[in-house]
C-alpha cells in the first residue's frame, strides 16, 4: 500500500480543482437541504400567527366561510378600532401590566430568598417544609381555587387589584428553580466569602445572587408569561370589565350565540404585542438564561 501511494503519479492542478469543486457542491447541496427543512419548520410554526393576522383583517363572513379565504377582499382595519368599543382596553392593559410587574418582582424576591434558604442554610424542619412547598407542584391549581376565593372574600379584596395580585406573589416552581441554581454553585465561593468576614446576608446578596442571574432571568420570563396569560383566577375574582386584566377581558368577547372572530383576533394580537416586543428586545438574554438553567 505504501509503495503504491509512493508510486502513484501526482494529481494535476485541474484534477484537484475538480475535486474541490465537487466537494464544495456537496456541501452546498447539504446546506440547501438543511435550510429548506428549517424554513419549512419555521413556516409551520409561524403559520398560526400569520393566519391570526389575516383573520384580524377580514370580515366575520370571510372567517366563517366554508371555503377558506386566505386573503380578504379588503383589509378591515376597523376591527382594531372596534376592540376599543367592545372593551375598556387601556384600563385592562394597565391592570395586566401592574399585576405582571408586581408578581414578577415579588416572585424574584421571595423565591430567591426561599431557594437560598433551602439550598444553603441548615435549620430544623427544612426537609419537611421543602416537601410541603414542592407538594404544591403536584396539585392542580383548580383544587385550591375555592379556598383562595374564600380567603380573598374574607379579606374584602373581591373585584380589587389586591385580590388579583395576592395569590401569585409566591411560586413553588420558582422556589424549586432557585434552589436548584444555588445548589449548583461551588461551596468554595461561600466559604471564601465567610473567611473574608461576610455575614449570611452579604454572602447571599454579593456572591450567590449575582452568580444566579441567568436563572433569575428564567424565573422572570416564566412568571411574566404565566401572569400575563392567567385566565381562570381573574374570571373568578373579577366581575366588572373595567377591573379585569386583558386575559379575562378577551374571554368576554366570546359569546355562546355569536362571536365576532376578527375582533377577537385583533384584540388577541394587541394583547400579545407587548410580550412579543419584550421577547424580541431581550431575545439573547432569554435564550442565554434558558440555556444556562437547563430549562426546556
Amino acid at each position: 500500500m505504501v509503495v503504491e501511494q509512493l508510486t502513484r503519479p501526482p494529481r494535476s492542478p485541474a484534477g484537484e480543482r475538480r475535486t474541490r469543486a465537487r466537494a464544495q457542491r456537496r456541501r452546498h447541496g447539504s446546506h440547501a437541504v438543511a435550510h429548506l427543512v428549517l424554513g419549512l419548520g419555521a413556516l409551520a410554526m409561524a403559520f398560526p400567527f400569520l393566519w391570526q393576522i389575516v383573520m384580524s383583517l377580514s370580515t366575520n363572513a370571510e372567517v366563517q366561510s366554508v371555503t377558506p379565504t386566505f386573503w380578504p377582499e379588503s383589509l378591515q382595519w376597523g376591527n382594531y378600532a372596534t376592540v376599543f368599543e367592545r372593551l375598556p382596553f387601556l384600563q385592562q392593559f394597565r391592570t395586566s401590566v401592574v399585576i405582571t410587574v408586581v408578581r414578577v418582582l415579588a416572585q424574584i424576591l421571595f423565591c430567591t430568598l426561599a431557594g437560598y434558604a433551602f439550598a444553603r442554610m441548615r435549620f430544623r424542619g427544612r426537609n419537611l417544609l421543602l416537601a410541603a412547598v414542592l407538594s404544591i407542584l403536584m396539585v392542580p391549581s383548580q383544587v385550591y381555587l375555592l379556598s383562595q376565593y374564600q380567603i380573598i372574600t374574607d379579606l374584602g379584596l373581591l373585584d380589587s387589584l389586591g385580590g388579583l395580585v395576592l395569590p401569585g406573589l409566591f411560586s413553588a416552581f420558582g422556589t424549586f428553580l432557585m434552589r436548584t441554581a444555588f445548589l449548583g454553585l461551588p461551596d468554595e465561593l461561600e466559604e471564601a466569602a465567610r473567611l473574608d468576614g461576610a455575614n449570611p446576608w452579604q454572602v447571599f446578596w454579593r456572591v450567590m445572587l449575582p452568580l444566579s442571574r441567568p436563572t433569575i432571568s428564567v424565573l422572570a420570563i416564566t412568571s411574566t408569561l404565566w401572569s400575563w396569560n392567567e385566565l381562570l383566577w381573574p374570571l373568578v375574582v373579577s366581575t366588572y370589565s373595567e377591573r379585569m386584566p386583558l386575559s379575562a377581558g378577551l374571554a368576554t368577547l366570546i359569546s355562546d350565540r355569536t362571536t365576532d372572530y376578527p375582533v377577537v383576533m385583533a384584540a388577541s394580537l394587541m394583547a400579545m404585542a407587548p410580550v412579543l416586543v419584550l421577547f424580541v428586545v431581550l431575545q439573547r438574554r432569554v435564550i442565554d438564561g434558558l440555556a444556562s438553567s437547563g430549562l426546556k
